[in-house]
């Protein structure tokens, strides 16, 4: 049955998305976040739906006559310039066979992330999209916070299997960085058991990435929740909150939670943290050897012969940063500390323009919440391999769309705008 739905769902949006590309948009990013085929058990587990949803998103995208072109901020910019550096790496990587599988899976990724900068352009289709990321994760947060209630937190809560949240740390990070998108959209909803939908989601998203266990994923969460507590306009309200409801999440989990995490204290002895510090010492070795860097997927007991203080201890990076310097070197790991620099420098200045400004409280919204994912990214992607995860991508496209609306609603707004416009039409009679 859950084939059918699956199907039908899909393959009954090819003609809405023909129409219009921002709904291919939303269905790709849909598809590629949440991997609804993954829930089903037959036939669609196998079927092509991201494919079949990209070609159907690129024909509409031709036959449109909305505007078409790729937004030039300093986050596209940066992110054309990272994709290219990343182009000449792989063209010298050290493994070129694998190299080339991962280039595949990673370039599409960037050109379906660029497609979604050119489609979402209005509010309209930026809320949309924030929808589809909180449907798609909160999904996974619900199911896995009502495993971990039935199970006592004695089960660990894991993703989509061959995903990029397939592993429990990668889904509790996902998990964490959605957690203030549902508080945006929560605080933007005028529907009561949407908000009441929406509080019972970030609840039992934030005990599923509890119970990941997942050590990195328990500092993000505690970075995200300070910056969201110093930004929030009624501290006193929020921080009650927090301090009645942490204790009872922490109080849930049972010791052997607890045991691992009081391993972030003794990380000397645990085997888990010294195979990443031994990943890390060689991605820096790689880097400083070769300008280039590895090119992609240099997690091989050869590579760490070479570069790693223990060649006999191979390790996936654990790090987006020292991913992005082991495989694409410093000149990589730059442009990739700069896109972020971008995105969140992005989001400021739309809390910037929208301050006191009742119009635009969504968008003053929207970019505060998205600095706060930036946080939890930042912070829990210091401990995973989810350099290409594509979710900051897309809500990076979020925030390109939501800064040209906002600018374009100031403008129009300003005074000499309005005294320009009768102006113009003065002009124009004969």
């Amino acid at each position: 049955m859950r084939d059918i739905v699956i199907t039908v769902i899909i393959l009954g949006s090819l003609p809405f998305i023909l129409k219009s590309p921002a709904t291919g948009g939303l269905m790709w990013v849909w598809v590629s976040v949440m991997n609804p085929h993954t829930q089903a058990w037959g036939f669609a587990t196998h079927m092509p739906f991201a494919f079949i949803i990209a070609i159907a998103t690129m024909v509409g995208l031709l036959m449109t006559r909305e505007p078409k072109s790729l937004p030039l901020t300093p986050i596209s910019v940066l992110l054309l310039l990272f994709v290219a550096w990343m182009n000449v790496t792989a063209a010298f990587a050290l493994l070129p066979e694998s190299s080339w599988v991962q280039w595949n899976k990673v370039m599409k990724i960037m050109l379906m992330s660029f497609v979604i900068m050119m489609v979402i352009r209005t509010q309209r289709d930026i809320v949309r999209l924030i929808w589809v990321l909180v449907g798609s994760l909160g999904y996974y947060g619900v199911k896995g916070g009502i495993f971990t209630i039935r199970s006592g937190g004695t089960e660990r809560v894991w993703g989509p299997e061959e995903t990029f949240i397939g592993d429990n740390n990668a889904l509790a990070l996902a998990l964490i960085i959605t957690i203030p998108l549902m508080y945006y959209l929560q605080q933007n909803s005028d529907k009561r058991w949407v908000r009441r939908g929406l509080s019972a989601a970030m609840l039992l998203s934030a005990l599923s990435a509890l119970g990941s266990y997942s050590r990195g994923a328990l500092l993000a969460i505690a970075a995200m929740g300070l910056f969201m507590w110093l930004k929030s306009d009624r501290k006193l309200v929020l921080g009650a909150l927090l301090a009645a409801v942490t204790p009872l999440l922490l109080a849930f989990m049972p010791e052997r939670w607890a045991e691992r995490m009081d391993t972030i204290n003794t990380y000397e002895d645990d085997v888990s943290a010294m195979g990443r510090l031994n990943a890390w010492r060689m991605a820096w070795n790689l880097a400083r050897d070769r300008f280039l860097g590895g090119g992609f997927d240099v997690s091989d007991a050869s590579i760490f012969a070479r570069y790693a203080p223990n060649p006999m201890d191979v390790h996936a990076a654990h790090s987006i940063y020292f991913q992005a310097l082991g495989e694409h070197g410093f000149v990589g790991l730059v442009l990739y500390l700069a896109l972020g620099i971008a995105t969140w420098r992005t989001a400021a200045v739309i809390i910037r323009r929208t301050r006191s400004k009742p119009e635009l409280r969504w968008a003053h919204g929207l970019a505060t919440m998205s600095q706060a994912s930036l946080i939890g990214f930042a912070v829990g992607g210091a401990f995973l391999s989810l350099l290409y995860f594509d979710m900051p991508y897309y809500l990076m496209a979020a925030l390109i769309a939501t800064r040209i609306v906002v600018e374009r609603q100031v403008r129009a707004a300003t005074p000499s705008a309005r005294q320009a416009k009768p102006a113009a039409a003065i002009a124009e009679q004969p």
